[in-house]
């Protein structure tokens, strides 16, 4: 007979979190720009006490333990409370992203059954015209004060202070299950209808304490933490749980993610920690490089969503900010791999770690990863063959939202990107499945292609796609937005592959257009380049 343990016997819960840091760290701040357009604080002591009032005003409307709670909102404290208020009564968190589509919206609020959705004033226009679509909403909950609600409107509108301040705060964190469903998270729909990932209490408790280690995100109760990252973004990376968990200050931006106002944010707060996607430090890295600007606290960030131009990685290391490379997806919770070096690392030169560096790195405790072929079968971590990449583990979903059919292969999840693994473990995408260029019957990485072209000073953002050519199938096609007043011909721009990539990856041609399509969570829309460019036709054709 085996011998059990006798340790205590605890839920894991997020509510456990926010607990955690008003008991000791309720001093610690919390600053919000806020969509009024003041900037807001208080302290995670307060914070508690007002999501307890929010529990108590759910509760009030008739929200039951499972029911689904949506959001359409900014990084603030109001969602910040709205993560524990809905959760910690054993409610589900659905963030919904407010870039989709407003039928995308319309979809996945409907699909999520949510019956009340929380949004900011930003977002007005936008539930005016979604509401009519969700006939199970029972009520729209503006996310500010008395003040700021519309005379009419088509929704039926709440107004979130009025609901906080109808409530006294004497309310118990309810304990339950930790398995219970916490938030929802819907992919960005690029292909078809979004799908939902339901997260537990349990998975996410798990992914704040690994995304929080050292070798991970690295966060410390001495840090000044900005998320740039959207909190309807895969719930901001996790970092809304993380933070908290180590008591670090808290910064949230709202809806001034412009360059000029986050660095004036990242200055007065004295920020040393932030992350997003690239897309949002080419701006921040624009406005600084353009007024001649340094930063004074900020010394490391996680950029992860796409992968980070090598170029990028050394702009921002010139101004003394640690890039850390991080991937993951929506069905990860998301956090799956972090790059940082081992200590035999040290000893190598600057080219050699950089080389490391810009790869997507090491897994987390409780993420386990594999590559294989076409046939299924396990390829060896050389660092040379790649193949789809697969993964597993206690916050990764074994099937979708409201959705039967099962999406694991012999109990792993296949990530749709093709990777290499290293003897040390060091993984790096070299593609999604479904945008690596298949040419003569040889891959091409996009990926490597697009950190060519993005390293020479006149390119702002480049893509590259596939293109037909009747000889080799495919061929590679570079999309690219020119810097501001900057110049460059087609033909010095494929000059400046020579060297860097393999002759024949070098691109057949180059189009030059005035912006590159993105996705609602900043990625390139390679999706919409492709049927831009159906038609074109290649030069080498």
């Amino acid at each position: 007979m085996a011998l059990m343990g006798q340790m205590m016997s605890a839920p894991l819960l997020i509510s456990s979190i926010i607990k955690h840091a008003a008991r000791y760290y309720g001093g610690t701040e919390i600053v919000s720009r806020r969509t009024e357009g003041d900037l807001h604080r208080y302290t995670y002591r307060e914070c508690e006490l007002r999501a307890r009032k929010l529990a108590q005003a759910l509760g009030a409307l008739g929200v039951k333990q499972g029911d689904r709670v949506g959001t359409l909102a900014w990084n603030g404290y109001r969602h910040l409370e709205i993560y524990y208020g809905v959760s910690g009564m054993g409610a589900v968190c659905h963030t919904i992203n407010p870039r989709l589509f407003p039928e995308q919206i319309a979809y996945i609020v409907n699909h999520a059954e949510d019956g009340y959705v929380f949004f900011d004033l930003t977002f007005l226009p936008l539930v005016e015209g979604v509401a009519p679509h969700c006939p199970n909403v029972k009520g729209w909950v503006l996310m500010s004060d008395r003040a700021h609600m519309p005379a009419e409107s088509k929704a039926k509108l709440l107004c979130y202070e009025d609901l906080i301040d109808a409530q006294d705060g004497n309310y118990e964190w309810p304990q339950f299950d930790e398995n219970q469903a916490s938030s929802l998270c819907y992919t960005s729909g690029t292909t078809g209808n979004p799908k939902g990932a339901l997260y537990s209490h349990r998975s996410t408790v798990l992914h704040s304490y690994a995304s929080a280690l050292p070798d991970a995100l690295g966060c410390s109760a001495r840090d000044v933490i900005l998320p740039v990252v959207p909190m309807f973004h895969v719930n901001a990376w996790g970092m809304p749980y993380s933070v908290p968990l180590v008591g670090a200050k808290l910064v949230f931006p709202g809806a001034r993610l412009d360059g000029a106002s986050l660095y004036e944010l990242f200055e007065q707060e004295k920020v040393t920690f932030s992350a997003g996607v690239p897309t949002v430090w080419l701006g921040l890295l624009q406005h600084v490089q353009a007024n001649n600007l340094k930063f004074s606290t900020f010394r490391r960030t996680v950029i992860g969503g796409s992968a980070v131009p090598p170029a990028m990685t050394r702009a921002l290391e010139a101004l003394d900010v640690e890039v850390i490379h991080a991937w993951g997806m929506t069905e990860m919770s998301p956090l799956g791999t972090a790059c940082k070096l081992l200590a035999k690392h040290e000893a190598l030169s600057d080219a050699d770690r950089h080389k490391i560096l810009e790869k997507q790195g090491r897994v987390i405790y409780g993420v386990d990863m594999k590559i294989v072929d076409g046939d299924g079968k396990e390829l060896p971590w050389d660092g040379k063959a790649f193949g789809d990449l697969m993964v597993r583990g206690p916050w990764i979903i074994d099937r979708y939202f409201r959705n039967d059919a099962n999406p694991l292969v012999d109990g792993w999840f296949p990530t749709g990107d093709v990777a290499t693994i290293d003897e040390d473990g060091y993984m790096q995408i070299t593609d999604r499945s479904k945008d690596v260029i298949k040419s003569g019957g040889e891959w091409i990485s996009s990926i490597d292609i697009e950190n060519v072209a993005a390293a020479h000073p006149a390119v702002h953002m480049a893509a590259c796609i596939s293109a037909y050519h009747p000889k080799w199938d495919e061929r590679p096609l570079l999309v690219v937005v020119k810097k501001p007043n900057a110049e460059v011909s087609k033909e010095e721009l494929l000059k400046f592959f020579e060297g860097k990539v393999a002759k024949w990856w070098i691109p057949d041609d180059v189009a030059f257009v005035s912006e590159i399509p993105l996705t609602a969570t900043g990625k390139m829309q390679k999706l919409r380049l492709r049927e831009q460019f159906k038609d074109y036709r290649l030069p080498t054709a």
